[in-house]
């Protein structure tokens, strides 16, 4: 049977619904805030967990993807957001004066109840320019990413990042222990991705590539026409590929933009709207200095790592995409957390490199990512300069591989299975 995606999402339904790391900061959103913010791209799964939480149920929800619905929205938005005491609102982005109506209703309540508007969109409403509200000091902003590999097996969490921030490097090994999940190769989790249809529901692959070859047309077609922000396609879709191909390295806006064919002022503002509908991510640098950061070039990856390997055209996975798994359950951890810690990459003027470093308060983990089935203490170079570096924030080390067993490659690195941890 051949699949289409417009009419495979029409007619198909999943009987079983995955629980979501998110969904404990929504609910904590929910319970303090005004008006909560559940944003992603689109087909992570933003409708099916608003709609799926018990406090939930019994509001109307409402979509601005029902052309009638947008409409009466750009006519009357205050008249949209009072047809209940408390509503779920899909899509917002997509009824541009919608914001407006919603922070008038909640300035007008003086009790400013919590938990009474709970908004969905598809783009980062504090990044698009045409959005002129951001709901300041009235919302919580949660972010639902695609499936971290724990969710799609169905425990409904992210990777250990939390336990071993808690823990002394010399009680990782026990903290991984207790952590411990399904083997799986790593080429085999980049091929699925973390979108739930295609990770899930659909096994042949050429029903999955219909399928994102119709996700990618909706995206052009529809999303970024909606949000009247690209005027030539075609160059578009060559970044996007151009992007794709080059997963794990440092951007360079006008190197990108000559092998393209458009200039370096286009590739800023489209990777800007590629950010903004959450399919790029671009990795900031570390540095004790949080101005440096600012100027540092930022490290480029992909939101879903199935996604990035159909708009590059590859067949195989590479080790980037290795980096790009890992990244993705950090980001999907990150954004669960009451006090958001930040993830960046390291490197050196000289070279050194830490593929990925969480930031706390109170501590760094540097984390390296090797995609091989065995490693050697010389790959861990990198994160011992890190700790010579920063020997007062961390005390060891992580370098994740390809591999299956835990051990301590030196002193203060300790390796382990990409999949014991994520």
């Amino acid at each position: 049977m051949k699949y289409d995606y417009h009419t495979y999402m029409e007619t198909t339904t999943s009987t079983t619904v995955l629980p979501r790391a998110a969904a404990a900061a929504v609910t904590r959103a929910e319970r303090h805030a005004p008006v909560v913010v559940l944003l992603g791209a689109r087909q992570t799964g933003k409708t099916t967990l608003v709609r799926s939480l018990p406090m939930l149920a019994k509001r109307p929800y409402l979509t601005f993807d029902d052309f009638d619905l947008r409409v009466q929205a750009e006519a009357d938005p205050e008249a949209v957001v009072a047809r209940a005491p408390a509503l779920v609102l899909d899509e917002v982005q997509r009824a541009r004066d919608l914001l407006i109506a919603v922070k008038r209703a909640v300035d007008e309540d003086r009790s400013r109840k919590p938990g009474r508007f709970v908004l969905t969109g598809s783009a980062n409403l504090l990044m698009l320019q045409r959005i002129g509200e951001t709901l300041a000091g009235r919302a919580v902003y949660v972010t639902l990413w695609p499936f971290t590999r724990r969710e799609r097996l169905g425990f409904g969490r992210t990777g250990a990042w939390g336990e071993l921030l808690a823990a002394r490097f010399a009680r990782w090994r026990d903290a991984l222990a207790a952590h411990a999940g399904p083997r799986e190769d790593w080429r085999a989790a980049a091929r699925l991705g973390g979108f739930p249809v295609p990770s899930r529901e659909l096994a042949d692959e050429e029903a999955r590539s219909l399928w994102f070859s119709g996700y990618v047309q909706t995206y052009l077609e529809r999303d970024l026409q909606a949000l009247k922000a690209v005027e030539n396609l075609a160059d578009f879709r060559r970044l996007m590929r151009a992007a794709c191909l080059r997963i794990g390295n440092l951007l360079n806006q006008t190197e990108l933009g000559r092998d393209v064919g458009i200039s370096q002022v286009q590739v800023h503002r489209f990777m800007n709207l590629m950010e903004a509908s959450y399919q790029a991510i671009r990795l900031p640098a570390y540095s004790v200095n949080r101005t440096r950061r600012l100027i540092k070039a930022p490290k480029l990856y992909w939101s879903d790592t199935a996604l990035a390997l159909h708009l590059a055209g590859e067949a195989e996975p590479r080790g980037p995409h290795l980096e790009n798994l890992v990244l993705a359950d950090l980001l999907a951890w990150r954004d669960v957390q009451a006090r958001r810690p930040e993830i960046l990459y390291w490197r050196t003027a000289v070279g050194q490199e830490v593929d990925f470093v969480i930031e706390t308060p109170q501590r760094l983990l540097p984390i390296e990512v090797k995609a091989a089935a065995r490693v050697r203490p010389a790959d861990a170079r990198g994160l011992e300069a890190f700790l010579d570096e920063y020997a007062d924030l961390a005390d060891g080390a992580l370098l994740l591989y390809g591999g299956t067993e835990t051990f301590p490659i030196t002193k203060r690195v300790l390796a382990a299975p990409w999949w014991r941890v994520c």
